[in-house]
């Protein structure tokens, strides 16, 4: 696939030089970054830099205007389908990327879309580690890669935000392989339509923490790819048994229930 070399084993000793070459290059065709050194990936007026691929049709086609840019918020908005109808989509920056620190800020807003399902409901994330959007089959509902998952309340119950999924994907934590396709964090539940910051720092194959409010609410390492899924599978032979993931794409999820960003920033760190 495309970026193979972000999906190397960190300890081969030719990785480094290339992994230094690129965040190099990467950083010098990036939008400007601030004084701290913190890329907008969404610039605030447009979806420059960024790839649509919505279940059932082809990369960079935005069926029904689904991810689009108002009053400087990036939205994700149905009002163009008239049923969710499985239209799973993922918008994907540009850069893959491997150490880094990534700030997002999102908030729920308005109905679920007619036909969406129940647990999707409130229900939105950041893909990291992630597939091209090129590389997916036009009917897969999610990139081979590893969810930060955003969840809202629904007013009364216990829901917390920043879980982690799995789609293709395994992780370890506290020594152990997990399988299972989700795991909760300890964040709080954020009800009603308030913004929220969540904030990713991830070392490659190694340790990834997230982060909200300021405090580290999940935390696990060694994300690799899960050979009974039948996508992953396939990326692995391609890759000649190698499992393990050390970077790829970031993308955002579109998954029936409108979700609105006005912040998305990365901050490359040092290996």
């Amino acid at each position: 696939m495309a970026h193979a070399s972000f999906f190397r084993d960190a300890r081969t000793p030719r990785f480094v030089p290339i992994l230094c070459a690129f965040v190099v290059f990467s950083l010098a065709i990036e939008a400007r970054a601030d004084e701290k050194g913190w890329i907008a990936l969404f610039n605030g007026k447009n979806l420059d830099g960024w790839t649509p691929k919505i279940r059932g049709h082809a990369a960079g086609e935005n069926y029904g205007e689904t991810f689009r840019v108002e009053d400087g918020k990036l939205k994700v908005s149905y009002d163009q389908y008239t049923k969710f109808d499985e239209k799973f989509g993922h918008l994907f920056y540009k850069t893959p990327y491997s150490h880094y620190r990534l700030r997002i800020e999102y908030r729920f807003v308005g109905e679920q879309c007619p036909g969406g399902p129940g647990w999707a409901i409130r229900n939105s994330g950041v893909m990291i580690h992630g597939q091209t959007p090129e590389t997916m089959r036009k009917d897969q509902d999610f990139p081979v890669s590893i969810e930060v998952q955003f969840l809202g309340g629904n007013g009364r119950d216990k829901r917390s935000t920043a879980n982690v999924c799995t789609p293709g994907t395994n992780i370890v934590m506290g020594g152990k392989l997990i399988t299972r396709h989700c795991t909760e964090s300890t964040a709080e539940t954020y009800h009603g339509d308030r913004w929220v910051t969540v904030e990713v720092e991830v070392h490659g194959h190694g340790v990834i923490k997230h982060i909200v409010d300021g405090r580290t609410v999940l935390e696990y390492e060694q994300p690799q790819l899960d050979p009974r899924d039948a996508d992953a599978k396939a990326m692995i032979a391609k890759r000649n048994g190698e499992k393990s993931l050390d970077g790829g794409t970031i993308s955002l999820q579109s998954e029936s229930h409108p979700i609105e960003f006005r912040q998305v920033e990365l901050l490359p760190i040092a290996d």
